[in-house]
């Protein structure tokens, strides 16, 4: 089950990176965002609500995964020797000359 989860979160995140990387920022960005790169298919407002509407989409899903494999994954930690929790050992020596 985590390894589709991981899986999947992996796929959503690339995706969300190529989105977020396709828009039209205010310094151009890859400038396929406008309609000059989309040709007749969009305009410029519809391709930008679309990809306003991907991203969120793409970042709502990317924080349920998130949240899920947190929860899922909660009490799977193993324990390990914290230094914290052990009783220090004295060992007296005596010094060295």
């Amino acid at each position: 089950m985590m390894t589709i989860l991981l899986i999947l979160h992996l796929i959503v995140t690339l995706a969300l990176i190529g989105v977020v990387l396709i828009q039209r920022s205010e310094g151009g960005g890859l400038g396929i965002g406008s309609s000059q790169g989309m040709g007749s298919f969009m305009t410029g407002r519809g391709t930008t609500n679309l990809l306003t509407r991907t991203t969120s989409v793409l970042a709502a899903t990317f924080m349920i995964l998130c949240l899920v494999m947190a929860v899922l994954n909660k009490g799977a930690a193993t324990k390990t020797n914290d230094i914290l929790s052990q009783p220090q050992s004295v060992e007296k020596t005596a010094p060295q000359k």
